[in-house]
């Protein structure tokens, strides 16, 4: 079994909360037990990552086949995502009005370099891809929406990380679990701290195949209308493309115009509402 991003931690709320209903978060908690595999699941494999008992677990994954969210192969019982899921998202990429103004933006973004361009948002220790514009066949994880990636090792989370003080930003890599990416991610909070005031003095982060082995990445913070960070926009490339300092000079200009043009859309929005 794959576990699939180890960098996401889930909410608990509080046990005091009155208003919590917890058979809702049982049947959630069976939901994210998928973000471990890129496959299906047993249903005591259920039971096992959501700590759920077997009984439980099977009533709540019946539940969840009959609503459709999962749904079961009749040959060998164990269970995937349902197609409702993909409903989910879709509604929700659709009432975010910062993605729709960035979606033309990072089509043209991704025009003018020849490069990937993405948008993700901004989510405690974590970003989510939210928009991916492709520019070459690239490998099947870089062209997928709903992805997290830890704000720490990742060139849109260390320029979110350095609008922060550095007071909030030590709080968020102490939050973070430092797992390294590829051999040459960067894990020490020292060194991630150095990155951070890096990217606060030349507007901009990068990482040097931090979360994929051949991978450049250069990326600026979109910020709201309290000039905290929201989002952030990321240009990928490869290393056989590139050298790092020519693909910093040629796409840190270009990702920095685009985060700019989107935090002053941002800005002017939230001025009108």
């Amino acid at each position: 079994m794959s576990n699939a991003d180890s960098s996401t931690v889930l909410r608990t709320p509080e046990r005091s909360d009155p208003l919590y209903v917890a058979s809702v978060g049982k049947a959630f908690r069976v939901l994210e037990a998928f973000r471990h595999t890129i496959t299906d699941l047993s249903l005591m494999e259920i039971s096992d990552l959501t700590g759920l008992d077997k009984s439980t677990a099977q009533r709540f994954t019946h539940t969840l086949c009959q609503l459709g969210y999962l749904q079961r192969d009749d040959r060998t019982r164990r269970l995937r995502l349902g197609k409702p899921v993909l409903d989910l998202s879709f509604y929700y990429l659709r009432s975010n009005a910062l993605i729709e103004r960035a979606t033309p933006a990072l089509v043209e973004l991704r025009n003018i370099c020849g490069e990937r361009a993405n948008l993700s948002l901004y989510d405690d220790t974590t970003t989510i891809y939210v928009v991916r514009q492709q520019a070459k066949r690239e490998y099947f994880d870089s062209s997928l929406i709903g992805r997290r990636v830890p704000v720490f090792c990742t060139a849109g989370g260390r320029a979110i990380l350095a609008q922060l003080s550095d007071a909030d930003a030590e709080a968020i890599l102490k939050r973070s679990i430092l797992e390294p990416r590829t051999i040459r991610t960067i894990v020490d909070p020292a060194m991630i701290m150095e990155k951070v005031r890096e990217a606060r003095r030349n507007g901009y982060g990068l990482a040097v195949e931090e979360t994929a082995l051949g991978e450049l990445t250069v990326g600026a913070a979109v910020l709201d209308e309290s000039d905290r960070p929201i989002a952030a926009v990321h240009i990928a490339a490869s290393t056989s493309d590139w050298t790092v300092e020519s693909f910093r000079e040629r796409f840190s200009p270009l990702v920095m115009e685009t985060a700019q043009s989107l935090s002053r859309s941002q800005q002017r929005l939230a001025h009108r509402t």
